[in-house]
């Protein structure tokens, strides 16, 4: 299969192209700059030079591929304060990849997040069968839903808050230790007992390759290896590889000390994978995030920086 990949170059993507490969795939990635193009030519992807404002050129790689993967999106902008542009520019590619698609049967397989259930409320595990009506980036996942009905194999990865390995170098557990550097302390909000979920970048690429060969039209899967880890296990992980003190903070304090990341340090998001292991008989393999931790790749220097 010819798969056009967007985000090819980045943290899931850099696994998911050797993924493919392996599996006999040819890989197309998206690449908006040399470093990125260079990237993908030595991993042995071929190269299509565009961004996700490019929608022309989305258009024609997605029209000449067996099958599309979306997985970029603007974290430079969502970083910057800018979410709102970023929402929008994944939006206008989903519906410009789904226009290339339309009526082919190919798959477009694209990215969201089990935090965004949390943040609407849901109190209990999330699992597949959980639908929000509408918000930012979850419009976005019932759109590619709904390409079903037009003559697509679409379906949607929820990935949870953190998908680590060694290629993480920007996501929340990078950000996690750079706030605890910062700050002198190691910090949990209440009596830290807000859960996330988690999965090894591995074992996130292979669900992707999984999806794209043969998930069901409309899909929603979850792309989770630790159901609920508590926030202040996390917590003592960190703290113990930076011999820093853990300690717990009142809830009016965690906008100070976690800025940006405040929401999600205190959200409770516990979610199963149950179904979608069944549906595409996904199983884990990589170490847990609370292992993964222990092995130290996370507290070099280079890799707790924030872009």
């Amino acid at each position: 299969m010819r798969v056009f990949v967007t985000g090819a170059s980045g943290h899931v993507g850099s696994a998911l192209v050797p993924e493919l490969l392996a599996a006999g795939h040819q890989v197309v990635g998206l690449a908006r700059s040399d470093k990125s193009a260079a990237a993908l030519t030595a991993a042995g992807a071929q190269v299509h030079r565009g961004d996700l404002d490019d929608l022309g050129s989305l258009t024609a790689a997605a029209a000449a591929a067996d099958g599309v993967i979306h997985l970029a999106f603007k974290h430079d902008a969502m970083f910057a304060g800018d979410f709102d542009s970023a929402v929008a520019a994944d939006l206008r590619a989903i519906d410009t990849l789904g226009d290339a698609l339309a009526g082919t049967g190919k798959p477009l397989v694209t990215t969201s997040g089990t935090m965004l259930l949390a943040f609407a409320g849901l109190r209990d595990a999330a699992t597949e069968a959980d639908v929000i009506d509408a918000g930012p980036r979850i419009d976005a996942e019932n759109a590619v839903v709904a390409l079903a009905e037009r003559g697509i194999r679409s379906s949607v990865v929820r990935l949870p808050p953190s998908v680590h390995s060694t290629l993480d170098r920007n996501g929340f557990i990078p950000a996690l230790i750079s706030i605890a550097r910062s700050t002198g302390v190691a910090a949990y909000v209440g009596d830290g007992v807000n859960r996330w979920p988690a999965v090894h970048t591995l074992d996130a690429a292979r669900l992707y390759r999984l999806a794209l060969e043969s998930a069901p039209a409309g899909s929603r899967l979850h792309g989770v290896g630790d159901e609920g880890i508590l926030f202040r296990e996390i917590t003592e992980a960190i703290g113990d590889r930076l011999n820093l003190p853990v300690v717990s903070i009142p809830a009016t304090r965690a906008g100070a000390h976690f800025g940006f990341l405040s929401g999600h340090a205190t959200a409770d998001n516990p979610s199963s994978s149950t179904r979608t292991r069944n549906l595409l008989g996904w199983k884990p393999v990589q170490p847990g995030l609370i292992d993964d931790l222990r092995q130290g790749h996370y507290f070099a220097a280079a890799a707790t920086t924030i872009r």
